[in-house]
């Protein structure tokens, strides 16, 4: 019975996902078929072949903006999680606290913060810009995840470093960090996430710039009169293949213990 009950949940679940690759395969004249078509009758190729003439550059983009924001976060997060988790200077309770406060900031507001400043540094519409403000809302949580990953670090090696000659940022580039790669990965993956999914900052920040994300691109096909169903479809499809191989292979450094084999008894 229980089993029974999970398979049709799962199912619940997942059928979202298999209307959205059903409808990228549908024909338009098929769109409004009734009953609908529960597997795509007349299949049509027609959204993918729009997907590689005209939304490839919008996935460069969403890549590249996706792994710079990666690479900003964990730049600026792994070393400030070492420092509140390690080195505990004064204000890191109130800094932790901060830090909380901002994960509740709704992006919109953010958003209109950041059109504020751009508009006033010219750095409107572009994809530096998008990179800094998808950091925003990496960092923070990245912050308090380096540092609950890095708290439970035994002291010993941290010891075993000093004693050994090693200064603070020695100590957390060649000791801490290798150590706690699952909690890189885990910052990572979520970054990449949140940028590559990323609407509200793409919208306002980047709405009438040359280089536009994924997410930008799929909003073009919607009109007040017509809406290319298959080809949204089928790029919604294509955009959901990194993310969907990076939670497969990323799913057991996110599930492991930070420190499993880093100290044997």
């Amino acid at each position: 019975m229980k089993t029974a009950i999970g398979i049709m949940l799962t199912a619940i679940m997942l059928f979202p996902i298999y209307w959205m690759i059903n409808v990228s395969f549908t024909k338009d004249t098929d769109m409004r078929a009734d009953p609908p078509h529960l597997f795509p009758l007349h299949g049509t190729l027609e959204g993918y072949r729009a997907v590689l003439d005209q939304q490839l550059p919008y996935l460069g983009t969403s890549l590249l903006i996706a792994l710079g924001t990666v690479a900003l976060t964990v730049i600026v997060s792994a070393p400030a999680g070492y420092s509140l988790a390690k080195l505990r200077p004064r204000g890191a309770g109130a800094l932790s606290f901060v830090l909380l406060v901002a994960q509740m900031i709704p992006g919109v507001i953010m958003a209109m913060g950041f059109y504020s400043i751009y508009l006033k540094l010219g750095v409107l519409n572009s994809a530096a810009g998008l990179v800094l403000a998808d950091s925003t809302i990496a960092v923070p949580f990245g912050v308090l995840i380096f540092t609950a990953f890095m708290s439970g670090v035994p002291a010993e090696l941290s010891a075993a470093a000093k004693i050994d000659g090693a200064g603070a940022f020695r100590t957390f580039w060649s000791v801490i960090l290798p150590v706690s790669r699952n909690a890189v990965v885990t910052v990572s993956l979520f970054a990449f996430l949140w940028a590559w999914s990323d609407f509200v900052f793409a919208t306002t920040l980047d709405g009438g710039g040359a280089q536009q994300p994924i997410t930008l691109g799929i909003y073009r096909y919607i009109g007040n009169n017509n809406q290319e169903w298959n080809a949204i479809m089928a790029t919604a499809v294509v955009a959901s293949i990194p993310a969907t191989l990076l939670l497969i292979v990323a799913q057991r450094y996110v599930a492991a213990g930070v420190t499993a084999g880093a100290v044997k008894d």
